[in-house]
């Protein structure tokens, strides 16, 4: 039989193929009216163990200038269950330290908060004079991660940091396989977060309060 999904994706062909033939007015009634799509089950996403970030941390190198920022962005990503997307465009502006937050912007410009622990902050804060250093290119000013030339890390090159880094920590091929493609987002329990971080729930629950 037909996988359920495939079914779906069949059914959406369709779907814009008769009403194109309608809006072209080919047809005068559009059959497809009448079918329901399959019903998906949703599934959450794969995540990864503390033990896996921490080996990840353990692996990156810091006598090496982009050391502290790779640091940085592990502890960002999965600190904060940022998607890529949103990692790329964090900007200092939008980072409140004090306040122990910050603005990210994700799919269609929606804005959310996100709460920052105190360790999160720190590994951001020792990135900065690194940060400094480089010859930042016009337009880039607010950004916070940043390439050896001064510009805006991409989707790209942020996943081929992390392939890496899971590489020389020694992850299994299926584990690099899934944060390839953006399935990893974070770890799955407050208490993992906490340990990875090395915050407390009170830490937490001082910044959503």
């Amino acid at each position: 039989g037909v996988h359920p999904r495939s079914l779906a994706r069949m059914i959406a062909g369709l779907r814009s193929f008769y009403k194109y033939l309608r809006m072209e007015r080919y047809i005068a009634a559009d059959p497809m009216q009448y079918i329901d799509t399959p019903r998906l089950p949703r599934t959450l996403p794969d995540v990864l163990s503390v033990e896996e970030i921490d080996a990840m941390i353990a692996a990156i190198d810091l006598s090496k200038a982009e050391g502290q920022r790779n640091r940085a962005i592990v502890e960002v990503m999965y600190g904060c269950g940022l998607r890529v997307s949103e990692l790329t465009e964090l900007r200092l502006s939008r980072i409140y330290a004090d306040e122990r937050y910050a603005i990210v912007e994700g799919k269609g410009s929606k804005q959310r908060l996100v709460p920052m622990c105190k360790a999160t902050l720190d590994e951001i804060m020792a990135y900065l004079p690194d940060r400094s250093a480089l010859d930042i290119k016009p337009g880039n000013e607010d950004v916070l991660f940043l390439n050896r030339r001064g510009a805006k890390l991409t989707r790209v090159m942020i996943f081929y940091i992390i392939k890496d880094l899971a590489e020389k920590a020694g992850l299994s091929a299926y584990t690099i396989t899934k944060m390839n493609k953006g399935e990893i987002v974070k770890s799955d329990t407050l208490a993992k977060i906490c340990k990875t971080l090395d915050c407390t729930f009170d830490d937490i629950m001082e910044i959503v309060d």
